[in-house]
């Protein structure tokens, strides 16, 4: 074969593995779109404690990995462990008032029944004394009659023996006539006398029987008195008892304080940005330094517009970091981006007045790019940073999981 037939030879076949590469290359843009523009990226919280205080004690360093739940650093405990022995006592004193109360009050209900049955007692007693009243008075009245009609029995028989005295010493009357009317008189002035004494006994028992009914009806105004009083002092203990549920949220309050003094790790992550150290006092809510979660990486690539079409939510891809360029990492695609800035070189300022539009126009017309988040399915945490470099290829495959 002459060296200008093999030339040509040559010549077609590199013009054809040109064109076919090309053709494969162009044929795996398309299908399988793929960007170097990307970055890896994870979750970050800042870890602020939720009470102040001096820093006692850190256990971690910086970028050191933490598990779930170890202890990162802790606060000084002593201030929160008085307020919580002081929350107790509070508590505890509380429940004793009300223990004692309740005896005084279960004291006090006996006294209410006392009181209760003493008024009883005393409105009966005051009955039988207003009876007794009643027959005293009776008593005195006969006791009056009787001596009323005792008065006259002896002015009749004074009188009579004054009419029969003269007519004794003229012999008209015998001696024993007039010594009946003498002894009548006598009888009679006894009967008067006997009548005074028992009016008097009568006016005294009739006294004594006003007295004891006075006496019973201070008694039983003393004793209702006493069941108010009782009744009264039985409804203090509603106001301490609603302050049980205060002491009890002040002691949970104070445990809760107290349990915060130690901050762990809230999930696997990686301590970065710590700048403090044992000494230090820790305020409500300042950060002091940030967790990197190590659960979930993802990168986030971007993608030109005419790409979006052919990649969807759930696609596997294909994940390389510049620092492990030759290992390949396993994706999902999670979801495209729906908006970026748009580009004041081209369409101007966007303001409240009118738009302020470019006055020139770029010959040339880059498709815009719009983020692709990708999710790596088996992150190991040794080998992603936040920020990192990586390169994605999209394959057009569809995972389980996502249909």
């Amino acid at each position: 074969m002459s060296r200008s037939l093999l030339g040509k030879v040559l010549g077609i076949l590199i013009v054809l593995g040109a064109a076919v590469t090309a053709l494969i290359v162009l044929r795996r843009v398309h299908v399988h779109p793929q960007t170097d523009d990307a970055e890896v990226f994870a979750n970050l919280i800042g870890i602020a404690p939720e009470v102040e205080g001096r820093i006692v004690k850190i256990n971690v360093r910086e970028n050191q990995f933490v598990r779930k739940g170890e202890l990162l650093f802790e606060i000084d405990p002593v201030p929160y462990e008085y307020a919580l022995e002081t929350a107790r006592s509070q508590r505890a004193t509380l429940e004793g008032q009300i223990r004692d109360l309740q005896r005084t009050i279960g004291a006090q209900n006996s006294a209410i029944q006392a009181a209760r049955a003493n008024s009883n007692s005393a409105q009966a007693r005051i009955a039988s004394a207003e009876a007794a009243g009643e027959a005293a008075r009776a008593s005195v009245d006969a006791a009056k009659a009787e001596l009323s009609r005792q008065q006259a029995d002896y002015a009749y028989a004074e009188n009579n023996l004054i009419r029969l005295e003269p007519l004794l010493a003229r012999q008209f009357v015998t001696v024993d006539l007039v010594d009946q009317a003498r002894t009548s008189r006598s009888v009679k002035g006894e009967a008067v006398r006997q009548a005074r004494s028992r009016l008097a006994l009568a006016e005294a028992q009739w006294a004594s029987a006003v007295a004891q009914q006075n006496e019973a009806r201070a008694t039983y105004q003393q004793s209702q008195a006493q069941v108010d009083q009782s009744i009264k002092s039985v409804g203090i203990l509603d106001p301490l008892s609603g302050q049980r549920q205060a002491r009890e949220a002040a002691v949970k309050n104070a445990e809760y304080n107290l349990a915060r003094c130690g901050i762990h790790a809230p999930f696997d992550a990686r301590v970065t940005n710590l700048t403090i150290s044992e000494g230090a006092y820790a305020h409500l809510g300042q950060q002091a330094f940030t967790l990197i979660d190590a659960r979930t990486w993802w990168v986030v690539g971007n993608f030109r517009e005419t790409e979006l079409a052919r990649i969807r939510p759930g696609m596997t891809a294909d994940v390389y970091v510049m620092s492990r360029p030759g290992h390949k990492f396993e994706g999902t695609v999670e979801s495209t981006g729906f908006g970026v800035t748009p580009d004041e070189s081209l369409i101007g300022k966007m303001s409240h007045d009118l738009p302020d539009v470019q006055r020139s126009l770029n010959w040339v017309h880059l498709a815009t790019r719009f983020p692709v988040r990708v999710r790596i399915d088996s992150p190991s945490p040794e080998d992603f940073r936040v920020g990192a470099s990586a390169s994605v290829v999209i394959r057009g495959d569809v995972t389980k999981e996502s249909n």
